[in-house]
Order: structure tokens, then C-alpha cells, then sequence
């Protein structure tokens, strides 16, 4: 999402709309007369991220940070329909991005206009973990290895480690061949390292391939590009297939804290006690 956006840099936001919906607005803060007085007008310096957010940098003091959740899309046209279109912010310059569309289905997402005492309150290092493109494997094991929590939902506390959604979590630990349900304090270092290295290894792929697309083909990019990750999965939503890493065993669904895990029992062999 942040690098189909990109192009917005140097562009300047000349108003800010909520389109006319009967469903619940989504969390936008300050309300909006207060969020348009502050941010019209001002420049887009750049597009950043933090964790599973996207920043807009301005060239006054305030930031925009984007949080798309569960089913939310930052985009620059051609949303899956005008219903769930929370936000458009009205940019200067050519029609090749003219627009930023905020569109969220389920309508979990947040939209903040935050000061920079107040980003560090939401957004400092106690509040959001070292990203996961970044962290050390040592760092890694530092934060997580003595918990007491399942390794798969431990991956997922974006305080601990910013980054990891539900889908990425379940493909790394099937590479990496360990059980979700492995508590974390009973993963020698070596098991911490080989995580490390294949986290990295998937959301790079992930990142390349714009993300994943799933059976509602609701997730979309900047211009209504669908990702193509999702041929790459090797357990997420294939319960009932055969492993294609072992062929031996099919891969099975379990929940997890309300999140749907999938696993190969035969590559990630959950140790005895757990």
C-alpha cells in the first residue's frame, strides 16, 4: 500500500471529504472540521510506514496516519464500490493522483491527524515494536523467546513486533517447521534465528508480489491491482490439501485467540507438553 501511493509526495491536500454513507463512519481523528482546518493546504513531504501503518509526512508539524486493519485500502482510484468509501482526500496536480481513497469494508480502520508529542504517544517504541523488516534475530529472541504465549499469537503483538499479520504468521512458522502452539520460551536460539531469517524472507516476497488476494478479492493496491502472493502460500487457506513441502500430511485449520492458524502436522510437530 505504501509504495502504490508513493506518487502523492509533493502533492498538496486541498480538501478533505467524508462521502455520504448510512453505515458507521469509521475512527477519524480530530473530527473532521478540525482535521481539515489543520491538514488543508499542507504538502505531502513523503509516505512512510510504521508497522501496519502508513504516515504521511507534511510539511507542518502534524503527520496523517493511516491504520487499514482488517479490511481497510489506501488507494489512488477505483475502489471495489462507492458504499464503503470512508475518506478522499483532494490533492493538487494531475489526475495521476488526484485522489487518496480510504475504503474499509468492515469499517474497523483509523485515520488520525496526530501532533508529534501525540505520535510518540500512540506510535512511540513502547507502543509499537521494531519493525520486522528490521529487527535483529537477537532482538527478536530478546522480546519474544520468554513468553509463556504461543509463538504464532506472540508473532502477531505488534508492541513486541511490527508487522507480522495472521496470513504472514502461519507462512512463516510452516518455512520455519514449527508448531504454532509452541510457547515461546521453549524455542531454542537456533529456532529464533531460523523465524528471523525466513520472516524476512516471506515479507520480502510478500512486498514483491504486492500482497495477497484472497477468495472475497477484496484486497487491492493503489489503482485496483490485485496481489499475488496468494499463489504462493503454502498453508494459509489450503486446509484439507496435501502438504507441498512434505507431501506426507494436509494442512490443518485451528484458532488461535480468534485467528484462524494453519499448520502442516507433519512439518511442525507440536512439542510434547505443549
Amino acid at each position: 500500500m505504501r509504495r502504490g501511493i508513493a506518487a502523492i509526495a509533493g502533492r498538496c491536500i486541498e480538501d478533505i471529504r467524508q462521502p455520504k454513507s448510512k453505515l458507521q463512519s469509521i475512527e477519524i481523528t480530530p473530527r473532521l472540521a478540525d482535521f481539515r482546518r489543520r491538514a488543508t493546504g499542507c504538502k505531502i513531504l513523503s509516505v512512510g510506514r510504521i508497522g501496519k501503518r502508513v504516515v504521511l509526512e507534511l510539511d507542518c508539524p502534524d503527520r496523517i496516519v493511516l491504520e487499514p486493519r482488517m479490511s481497510g485500502l489506501i488507494m489512488l482510484a477505483e475502489p471495489p464500490d462507492d458504499l464503503h468509501l470512508r475518506l478522499v482526500f483532494d490533492l493538487s496536480g494531475d489526475s495521476a493522483a488526484a485522489e487518496l481513497l480510504f475504503w474499509d469494508q468492515r469499517g474497523l480502520g483509523v485515520v488520525r491527524l496526530v501532533s508529534p508529542e501525540q505520535f510518540l504517544q500512540h506510535y512511540g517504541p513502547d507502543k509499537v515494536g521494531p519493525d520486522a523488516l528490521e529487527i535483529s534475530a537477537e532482538t527478536l529472541r530478546q522480546r519474544l523467546g520468554k513468553s509463556t504465549r504461543a509463538v504464532k499469537v506472540a508473532l502477531l503483538d505488534q508492541q513486541a513486533l511490527a508487522g507480522v499479520g495472521n496470513l504472514y504468521a502461519s507462512e512463516i512458522l510452516h518455512r520455519a517447521g514449527i508448531h504454532p502452539a509452541t510457547a515461546c520460551r521453549r524455542l531454542r536460539p537456533a529456532q529464533w534465528g531460523k523465524i528471523h531469517a525466513v520472516m524476512r524472507e516471506v515479507l520480502d516476497a510478500a512486498i514483491l508480489h504486492k500482497g495477497s488476494t484472497l477468495r472475497d478479492g477484496t484486497y487491492r493496491i493503489a489503482r485496483s491491482q490485485a496481489g499475488s502472493y496468494q499463489h504462493c502460500h503454502w498453508v494459509y487457506q489450503r486446509a484439507g490439501e496435501r502438504c507441498q513441502k512434505c507431501g506426507r500430511a494436509e494442512i490443518v485449520r485451528v484458532v488461535q485467540c480468534g485467528r484462524s492458524t494453519f499448520f502442516c502436522p507433519a512439518c511442525q510437530r507440536a512439542p510434547r507438553g505443549d
